[in-house]
């Protein structure tokens, strides 16, 4: 076992420039070795993807990766070319001359990792070609695809259980990022895992700052984070197509160079932007949930969702695109009460399948819960994924101290219900927080709702104040709202509690505002040892790297991660000896780009 071990780190090291391993990747690595079933679920950035790929590397035959994207093959194929391992992809993307040199390739042996996508594994012809070749490793990325309780149950995903019966000496290995321990349990039993190891790694992310932010003037929250993040690339998430066209344009008029990105452009358009963002040539991308699965951009800083999300495991899966390279990153989320309505509504005509459906609301209502409550986001985060938190993060706005409790939040919510109970529960939000602000309009004369007891009982607060403890009270169950178009207002399962003056009823709001309070890090980032770098010679081999990628039609991470060239820009190796030991540089890429890096600090140096 332990002459496996080495050889494993060996390769490792040789092909990739690690020289350790992250937390449970041997366990895993030994057990596609040992051809023992496995399940691992590691958060995004984690090191899934060298689970499957390095024992690949030692085995005889092909180890078939079913992968949902395309782009997520190429780039996961080019990057191991780079990193000298043999690997092929076979999709709808290739010319047929193409699919069949990759079917002799296989054949022959000289592929170790063949993507492809779970329609291609339902074609007979193919499934055919993968028994010539003896296959005996199947690896499933984003397995929570196969699962009715996940969030992004696929049905074409469910044809993969017919693998165990079709190849019964292989062993299967499940790798995804989000998955509770209901939807494990699913995937364990979908794809027939036979007494799998499962591996469940950390869900917390410390290099990740994370804020939940009331929304009230979205163009402006926007252009604070961009601002912070000048320079930097990041993804901003709407949920709607006219939102995404709005907000870009918005961008763009102030001078940012940002593409959009949705379902509804066409090829070409989705194709051009991605690229574009894959290769650096742009760093803000506007987009629905639609963009993502397939970039592997690891220098993302900032991850913005201009509404809630729809489900706990979604919002973990985008906001992970932040930071995967391990250095910080910032990821906020603008949220009001009334985006789980907005998403109820979407929700009804997206399946007809009644217990889907039910998850469905079940992840709405868990991620509705999370914007609206008080607790630390990390703890809250790692806790959904049933792991244990202790100690305060130091990087959330609750931990940081950026939103404080309303210290007299009974009388608050007294007030609010009381208003709603005396509209006998037959208006929406916006009347109710118009009554209690003792607004003057027609509409609350008309109605002589300005002659109420509950008239102006708040009429020392903003609107948005009002509006967003209403949402928050329904959030704790003392208020509901009713479905359809115009929702009403009612009283919760729990608002007699209220009434009676003995619930425990918290409500947040931001804040004073601190000095410097959103320019804090999270302290408990990894990799503060690379603080103190040459954010010069930084800058010109990242200007390097985009050429190099650029000639080679890679995107930039390909040739190397931002870590990298911090680490290149702090300990400025100026002998390929030393540059052998700079993390992520293996022998196949100090051949290729050594000498240009060896110059490129040389020169910097020369400089000084």
């Amino acid at each position: 076992m332990q002459a496996v071990k080495a050889r494993l780190l060996e390769l490792i090291d040789k092909h990739w420039g690690y020289d350790t391993l992250r937390p449970l990747q041997e366990e895993a690595m030994l057990a596609a070795l040992d051809s023992r079933d496995s399940l691992v679920v590691m958060p995004t950035g984690g090191g899934k993807s060298l689970c499957y790929q390095a024992p690949a590397v030692l085995q005889d035959r092909v180890t078939v990766v079913v992968s949902p994207l395309i782009s997520l093959m190429k780039d996961q194929v080019d990057g191991l070319i780079a990193c000298g391992v043999p690997a092929a992809q076979m999709n709808s993307s290739l010319p047929l001359t193409e699919v069949r040199a990759v079917e002799r390739d296989v054949l022959r042996g000289d592929v170790k990792l063949l993507f492809v996508s779970p329609e291609r594994m339902s074609v007979p012809y193919f499934r055919e070609m993968l028994r010539r070749a003896d296959v005996k490793t199947f690896a499933i990325d984003e397995a929570h695809c196969i699962s009715h309780w996940g969030h992004d149950f696929r049905p074409e995903y469910r044809q993969l259980r017919t693998l165990r019966d079709e190849f019964p000496d292989a062993s299967m290995h499940a790798y995804t990022a989000t998955a509770t321990p209901e939807v494990r349990r699913d995937i364990v039993t979908q794809l027939g895992l036979r007494d799998p190891l499962v591996l469940v790694g950390d869900f917390d992310r410390p290099n990740l700052t994370y804020r939940v932010l009331p929304r009230h003037d979205e163009a402006k929250q926007v252009l604070d984070v961009i601002e912070r993040h000048r320079g930097e690339a990041g993804i901003i998430y709407c949920t709607r197509r006219r939102d995404v066209d709005s907000l870009a344009e918005k961008l763009q008029k102030r001078g940012h160079h940002a593409v959009a990105y949705h379902a509804g452009l066409t090829q070409e358009e989705r194709r051009v932007a991605q690229d574009a963002f894959a290769k650096e040539q742009c760093d803000l991308v506007v987009a629905t949930v639609a963009f993502g699965m397939g970039i592997d951009r690891s220098n993302v800083r900032f991850v913005l969702h201009t509404a809630m999300p729809k489900s706990v495991e979604h919002y973990q899966q985008e906001s992970g695109r932040a930071g995967r390279d391990g250095l910080e990153a910032e990821c906020v989320l603008l949220y009001s009460g009334a985006d789980p309505m907005l998403w109820r509504s979407m929700l009804k005509t997206e399946t007809s399948d009644s217990a889907h459906a039910d998850s469905l609301l079940r992840h709405l209502n868990d991620m509705d819960r999370y914007c609206s409550g008080a607790a630390c986001r990390h703890r809250a985060l790692v806790e959904y994924f049933g792991q244990k938190f202790t100690g305060d993060c130091n990087a959330c706005d609750i931990c940081l101290g950026e939103t404080e409790e309303v210290s007299d939040a009974l009388t608050i919510a007294q007030k609010i219900v009381s208003c709603v109970y005396r509209l006998r529960e037959s208006w929406g939000v916006s009347h109710v927080v118009g009554v209690l602000r003792g607004e003057d309009t027609e509409k609350i004369r008309e109605r002589h709702h300005n002659e109420l007891s509950t008239y102006g009982l708040l009429k020392g607060y903003t609107r948005q104040d009002v509006r967003e403890w209403i949402y928050q009270l329904i959030a704790q169950e003392f208020l509901a709202q009713s479905d359809g178009e115009y929702p009403i207002l009612r009283l919760g399962t729990r608002s007699r509690e209220v009434l009676r003056g003995f619930a425990d009823v918290r409500l947040r709001q931001p804040a004073v505002k601190k000095a410097d309070a959103t320019n804090k890090r999270a302290t408990r980032t990894p990799l503060d040892d690379l603080a103190a770098y040459d954010r010069d010679l930084f800058e010109t081999l990242r200007m390097w790297r985009r050429r190099e990628a650029e000639e080679r039609g890679v995107p930039p991470y390909v040739i190397f991660s931002d870590r990298t060239l911090r680490e290149l820009a702090r300990v400025r190796p100026t002998t390929p000896y030393e540059l052998r030991g700079i993390y992520g540089i293996g022998d196949t890429k100090l051949e290729a780009f050594g000498d240009a890096i060896v110059h490129l600090v040389r020169g910097a140096a020369s400089l000084e």
